[in-house]
């Protein structure tokens, strides 16, 4: 027996037993907001390495109509070093209008305070500003997405962390023409510094 063939036994062993391993893993990937590496996903799902490569490979292919359903409105692609879900870059515009026509609503106190950390520590992941809040912003940084106040940036090289930063429709709720012309935060915090590089400070 091969080692693939010796994997993939494993792999139909432990989806009798269980969940099936592509349920799980979807399932993860529905809920992440950054790129997951291979290990790491493959740590939350509790199965080998190459078995969680293999079914990645499959749901690709998959989603990608390729298999034997259609091909779906979202995609799975490896980005950073990660595994993240997408919407296809056909159904932006469409993705973009349906957001854009929700009814406004009034940003929640955490929602506040997270959107201005991204916009005086930009650019700033999502676990640097849990960092700063001490708490976790996973949901509030989907619901600033989906309102187009932040945008994803780029991802780093090394970690695959997302880098997330301001839009110009927030400058435009602000009424202002740049991100330069916040005020200064020095005097919004107790000790003038507390999360912020010296640098951060104005």
């Amino acid at each position: 027996m091969t080692e693939e063939e010796a994997v993939m036994e494993e792999a139909v062993l432990e989806t009798t037993e269980e969940t099936p391993l592509a349920e799980r893993i979807e399932a993860i990937l529905l809920v992440i907001d950054e790129p997951i590496a291979l290990v790491a996903l493959a740590a939350a799902v509790h199965a080998p390495v190459p078995a969680v490569r293999q079914t990645l490979e499959t749901l690709v292919e998959d989603y990608d109509g390729r298999g034997r359903g259609p091909r779906r409105g979202f995609e799975l692609r490896e980005v950073g070093g990660g595994w993240r879900l997408y919407v296809r870059e056909d159904h932006d515009d469409l993705v973009a209008d349906f957001i854009g026509g929700q009814a406004p609503s009034r940003l929640s106190q955490a929602a506040l305070e997270t959107l201005a950390v991204i916009a005086y520590k930009q650019p700033v992941t999502r676990g640097q500003v849990a960092s700063i809040r001490a708490v976790n912003v996973d949901s509030v940084v989907r619901t600033l997405l989906a309102r187009g106040l932040i945008t994803e940036l780029f991802a780093d090289a090394e970690t695959g962390a997302i880098n997330y930063g301001t839009t110009d429709q927030l400058l435009e709720h602000l009424g202002i023409n740049s991100i330069d012309e916040l005020p200064r935060i020095s005097p919004l915090l107790e000790d003038g510094a507390d999360g912020f590089d010296e640098g951060d400070i104005r």
